[in-house]
């Protein structure tokens, strides 16, 4: 005797009974499926006009029309809606389709609330699916149990009570992405918010992706200026690169980030912008800078601002990965910037303790790590082989009055390539850029600099160290020196130099005259004040008279000792002229 252990029975729906051939029918595909012992029984549904549905346990097989008409919808969605010859390829795709028995398994919601649902009843659901609530509305499977399952709800979650039905899908979270989203702002499932019509993607692409391996990348070695030269002469970024940018709130992070995406206009770079927790208003003033200063052309602004339920921040860098991979996989280069990643652990901290994952460190699970390791992994300079394109990635975190030792800062520091580190007191004194030159590094160094920049900024940084030390030295000494004076002013004039003017990112040509001019010492003894208008002056002075010799090093991306002296020798002429005017 076969005893049916699971207690389960095959439910047959239909409007007419099954005869004795189509009863054995099901029988043997029931035992070949399941195994024997399963019985199956008629249940009479007169709604049903036509075929039936069998139910085995949580599994569904819809054979009416219903079911053979979502069947073709689920075909026709993954047609491309781009192309102007959609009516035909509907057609063929009507005549072609022959519907199958697919098993749809559902399940039931027990609780939900705070964007969180858990749902018994889908026993084969894979972690990360997404699965579709009877209201329509969208979950991804975050938490497995024995029983049941935690869903993380991407809708409003007004409608759903407990008893709902919930069906999978068989498919993971995805986005889609295209040269079409270029200039758009989008959410994390890439619908457009910005009121200018829908989207025509090019494909869909799961959020999540494992990160290249080792054989499938090359070195960093291609800049990817930021235009700031304080960056771009002492903490270079390289294509492929993953440079953190670090500080205190409102000491000028996003700054730096937006900077950087409109210095690479003209440059065949994709910019990705992902805002995540932050106001609505903020991300609007973005846009309209970007538009402003002809980059939102080459941009795409992903937002899940802090209006937004914790899961659409969870899964916003990687749905804006996802865009920025589409693009290197053409052997395009991307910079992806994700502002900021502290919000995203604070967002995935909230959902892991609703679906009640242990709390480690700071309240945080513990796969925290993980969380942003396979995300920034994802960001590399890809080998030839597979087209040469690059993301280069930009996390920003904000830290607590300076503490770099916190528990997420430390994380994304050791799976960084370095950071930049901004300074609270330097910005309130000022220094804008309020990089600390001390505290920032860059691991790529030099090979991610021309040999101009290399050749031109190899002082700076020591420089720079013995004006520090020279600062506190001053602080216990009355009484100083000419020598040592004149160092402390040389310093102060570089301090100076490096000012910038956000919404100003310079060339190649313009960071590499300034570095030369100033380290050479030919604009000491000026008023420190006056040295942020002396250097606009030089940058002019140089692109109208000197328009050939700019061309040369932007060209060349190389510094002969020719072209050092022919700057030097304007860089003394242009003192004349400043010295000429004061007297």
């Amino acid at each position: 005797m076969v005893i049916n252990r699971n207690n389960k029975r095959a439910i047959i729906y239909s409007a007419e009974s099954p005869n004795e051939v189509q009863l054995r029918r099901f029988a043997a595909f029931v035992e070949k499926r399941y195994g024997a012992g399963i019985p199956v029984v008629w249940e009479e549904r007169p709604e049903i006009t036509g075929g039936f549905r069998l139910e085995i346990g949580t599994d569904v097989y819809d054979w009416t029309v219903e079911g053979k008409l979502n069947q073709l919808q689920e075909e026709l969605s993954r047609l491309p809606d781009h192309r102007s010859d959609i009516i035909p390829l509907i057609k063929s795709a009507i005549d072609e389709w022959i519907p199958v028995p697919e098993v749809q398994e559902y399940g039931a919601v027990e609780t939900v609330g705070d964007g969180i649902a858990i749902v018994s009843g889908l026993e084969n659901v894979g972690y990360g699916e997404i699965v579709l609530f009877e209201t329509g509305t969208r979950g991804m499977v975050q938490e497995l149990h024995r029983n049941s399952v935690g869903c993380i709800l991407f809708d409003n979650d007004n409608d759903i009570a407990s008893g709902s039905a919930v069906r999978r899908t068989y498919r993971n979270a995805g986005i889609p992405v295209g040269e079409a989203f270029l200039g758009r702002v989008i959410d994390p499932l890439g619908s457009p918010i910005d009121d200018e019509g829908q989207i025509n993607a090019r494909e869909y692409r799961p959020i999540e992706r494992p990160a290249p391996g080792i054989i499938d990348r090359q070195a960093v070695n291609t800049p990817m200026d930021t235009g700031l030269i304080v960056i771009d002469s002492m903490f270079p970024i390289g294509r492929g690169q993953r440079e953190l940018i670090i500080g205190d709130r409102q000491t000028g992070k996003t700054a730096i980030a937006i900077d950087t995406i409109i210095n690479q206009k003209g440059k065949n770079v994709i910019c990705v912008y992902v805002a995540i927790g932050q106001k609505a208003s903020s991300v609007a003033q973005l846009v309209e800078k970007l538009r402003q200063f002809g980059a939102l052309e080459y941009t795409i602004v992903l937002a899940a601002t802090a209006s937004d339920a914790a899961p659409l921040q969870y899964i916003a860098p990687y749905a804006g990965t996802a865009m920025g991979e589409y693009f290197m996989d053409q052997g395009k280069d991307v910079l992806i910037i994700y502002d900021d990643l502290s919000k995203h652990a604070i967002a995935y901290r909230s959902m892991s303790l609703l679906l009640e994952r242990s709390p480690g460190r700071e309240a945080y699970p513990g796969d925290i790590f993980y969380l942003h390791s396979r995300l920034l992994e994802r960001s590399a300079h890809l080998a030839n082989r597979l087209g040469g394109g690059s993301i280069t990635a930009l996390p920003i975190v904000e830290t607590q009055d300076g503490d770099v030792s916190a528990y997420i800062p430390t994380n994304i520091i050791s799976i960084t390539d370095g950071q930049i580190f901004l300074e609270k007191d330097l910005f309130f004194a000022g220094q804008r850029p309020a990089v600390n030159v001390g505290l920032s590094v860059s691991r790529v160094g030099g090979d991610a600099q021309t040999k101009a920049m290399k050749k031109a900024a190899k002082t700076l940084r020591l420089d720079l160290a013995q004006y520090r030390e020279l600062e506190v030295f001053m602080q216990f000494s009355s009484e100083l020196d000419e020598a040592t004076k004149r160092q402390l002013e040389y310093g102060a004039g570089l301090m100076q130099m490096l000012k910038q003017p956000q919404y100003h990112p310079l060339t190649q040509h313009e960071q590499v005259i300034v570095l030369v001019v100033f380290l050479n010492k030919l604009m000491t003894g000026l008023p420190k004040e006056d040295i942020p208008r002396h250097v606009r002056e030089l940058l002019d002075y140089f692109n109208a008279n000197h328009r050939s010799l700019c061309e040369q090093i932007d060209e060349t991306g190389v510094l002969t000792d020719e072209v050092q002296d022919a700057i030097l020798a304007a860089g003394r002429a242009f003192r004349k002229t400043i010295d000429g005017n004061n007297n």
